[in-house]
């Protein structure tokens, strides 16, 4: 099996630098979503707290693959790192004698920086596998699915810990605590990492992060929706819902509903990253020619349709909290999550079977950027659609959402341009 020179090696430290970055990622999600509800913020005014981070992811990944191209991998990874220590830092120093207004400005923008810091190590890592990836059979599946697959598992530790963190320590200290460990991994990174990522090339142009290729356009909104479905629920309004059915007002009833969300959060992220790490082989990606992964993509876009059309069909029955719709909820969002899981992993050995190794950052990038608009436009509609019609509209709307993602995804053709088989 050929490997690039240090191939296996530089792959294990992107993947370290990539897990500690998550867990911290995580953790911090679920540490400003509960700490600010706690404080009294509505549902509208908690997905302002995140969208100058998806904004920022937006920017940074559409600049992202060319500071890569012309700086190198590794600087780009490092600077993310450095840039979400720095965050963590400026968060703790948030003071809650602030007025209400200040104290969302302040965040938003912190939240931000923990955007640019997010996207840039999820570039550089994305873009790394490409390069250092078997070249023969399903090993590019293999190994970006083994990435994001062990991402996202560790993404839900973070959930549980940012939880388990804020029920214990307090918000303060979590986030000092967090800042610390990310900072020693940082150097021990910086000192570990061996040699064969590119270092970059000075005449790379901004202009070339926009593709021109049709397939690389049309995943990349398939990847938009994808996102935005996930998001509508993700971010506000299932935490919120789970939090008005699970506690009592108490500060013990407060702090138990704090475990059981981030449980469940934890739950479902860490499923989802490991159905994503198995999809190579719940695929058969190695017996199948690109051209029949190609078509799965919209196959399994709309398998995952059916489950948001289905929850929203129970929530109007149930005409309010009721124990059996929140057993409804957890069980459907962990199918989704499966199924979720598949369409996502198949949307990341695309992206890196479709572009060259040569403008791999720029289209990566690029698609990133997508990734990030859907998550922007999800994160919006989570606070609004659940403030305005409850779980019936959002999760509606996370069912309008997959299914523009499989129109998206059946325009998707292999790479001699005939049509994919189903």
């Amino acid at each position: 099996m050929t490997r690039r020179p240090d191939g296996l090696s530089a792959y294990i430290a992107v993947t370290a630098a990539y897990w500690a970055f998550m867990l911290t990622d995580g953790a911090l999600r679920m540490l400003v979503l509960l700490h600010f509800h706690t404080l009294g913020f509505t549902p509208v005014q908690l997905a302002y707290l995140f969208v100058l981070y998806e904004i920022a992811g937006m920017v940074t990944n559409l600049s992202a693959g060319w500071l890569a191209a012309r700086f190198g991998l590794t600087s780009t990874l490092y600077a993310g790192l450095g840039l979400q220590v720095m965050a963590l830092i400026a968060l703790a120093q948030l003071d809650p004698g602030w007025a209400l207004g200040l104290s969302v400005a302040y965040v938003m923008v912190v939240q931000g920086a923990s955007g640019v810091a997010k996207d840039l190590a999820k570039m550089s890592s994305k873009s790394a596998v490409k390069l250092l990836a078997p070249t023969e059979g399903d090993g590019l599946f293999r190994w970006v699915a083994a990435l994001t697959g062990s991402k996202n598992a560790v993404k839900g530790l973070g959930f549980l810990l940012g939880a388990a963190l804020l029920a214990g320590v307090g918000f303060t200290w979590a986030v000092l605590g967090m800042a610390a460990v990310l900072a020693a991994i940082l150097v021990a990174v910086l000192i570990a990492m061996p040699p064969g990522l590119p270092k970059g090339r000075k005449g790379a142009k901004f202009t070339e992060v926009f593709s021109k290729s049709a397939n690389v356009n049309w995943l990349s909104a398939a990847r938009v929706f994808l996102f935005g479905a996930r998001d509508v629920w993700f971010v506000v309004g299932i935490p919120i819902y789970f939090y008005a059915v699970l506690s009592d007002g108490s500060e013990e009833g407060n702090r138990a509903a704090f475990f059981l969300i981030g449980t469940f959060m934890a739950v479902w992220i860490i499923l989802y990253g490991a159905v994503q790490a198995a999809a190579p082989r719940l695929l058969r990606a190695g017996a199948r020619p690109e051209a029949a992964l190609i078509g799965a993509a919209r196959g399994w876009a709309l398998a995952l349709l059916a489950v948001p059309a289905v929850l929203t069909g129970a929530t109007l029955l149930a005409a309010g909290p009721q124990p059996w719709l929140t057993a409804t909820l957890v069980g459907g969002l962990l199918v989704f999550g499966g199924l979720f899981a598949i369409n996502s992993s198949l949307h990341s050995y695309l992206i890196l079977a479709f572009t060259r190794a040569e403008r791999v950052t720029m289209d990566v990038g690029f698609y990133y950027m997508a990734n990030a608009g859907g998550r922007l436009l999800g994160t919006v509609l989570s606070g609004l659609t659940y403030q305005a019609g409850g779980l019936p509209l959002m999760l509606g709307t996370a069912a309008a959402m997959v299914a523009a993602s499989a129109l998206a995804a059946g325009r998707l053709r292999p790479q001699g341009g005939t049509e994919a088989p189903a």
